[in-house]
């Protein structure tokens, strides 16, 4: 993280014995406290004024958002409707997508600008577990659980998946818990039993979950909650 004396340097374009005196003059604020040590480490969403004035004011966003179908998990898109869409927030192009959904598939995605919590999240030793519901053209059996939870070979990639807790909930439709997200992958795992996937719903991540949250709302959420 950058230290407050070179980012105030940086900013004004002036040496740092010059921030120096600022410091004593009392002239610079970080998040609403009077500096005094030019040595104080900042991140990107540390507010600082220098005579009143922001030299850095970013809002840290974390949000969860309810995928509609048709919509690609995207910040940008020639053809189709892209998550931002759907949010109505001056900085919204800042924000960047922690986990995707296909264009088909529904549910929950989290969004934020904070790359460092992104990062947490989707790191593979953070273990998070996703939760879809998921509807397929043919009957799902008990032979599917043990294949799930056993794990299965992707010549692709030369892994073998991690476990993956599959509940029946009716002939047609269950729910698999993922500890990671391989290419396709609930599809490629009921592909093994020659089943067509129609459906994919994601309802919740880590301690995430869609709740009420119609198709395209969305709302702030705890940074600390997954």
């Amino acid at each position: 993280m950058p230290r407050l004396d070179k980012h105030i340097s940086a900013h004004i374009g002036a040496p740092r014995k010059t921030v120096r005196l600022m410091l004593a003059q009392r002239r610079i604020m970080v998040d609403g406290k009077v500096a005094s040590d030019m040595s104080q480490t900042i991140d990107k969403f540390s507010r600082v004024q220098l005579d009143g004035e922001w030299t850095q004011n970013h809002t840290a966003h974390y949000l969860m958002l309810n995928k509609p179908q048709g919509v690609v998990c995207a910040t940008k898109d020639p053809l189709h409707r892209t998550i931002l869409d759907l949010l109505e927030l001056p900085d919204k192009e800042q924000l960047h997508i922690v986990g995707r959904l296909d264009y088909n598939s529904t549910g929950l995605v989290l969004l934020t600008n904070d790359g460092q919590w992104s990062r947490k999240l989707s790191h593979p030793d953070s273990k998070l577990i996703k939760r879809y519901r998921v509807t397929t053209e043919q009957t799902i059996t008990e032979e599917y659980v043990q294949a799930f939870q056993s794990g299965m070979y992707f010549d692709f990639e030369g892994i073998t998946t991690r476990p993956a807790p599959l509940t029946i909930l009716d002939s047609k439709t269950a729910q698999v818990d993922l500890t990671e997200g391989r290419y396709h992958q609930i599809k490629r795992m009921f592909g093994r039993f020659q089943n067509k996937v129609l459906s994919i719903h994601r309802f919740a991540v880590g301690s995430y979950e869609l709740g009420e949250l119609s198709p395209g709302e969305y709302k702030s959420i705890a940074p600390d909650a997954a």
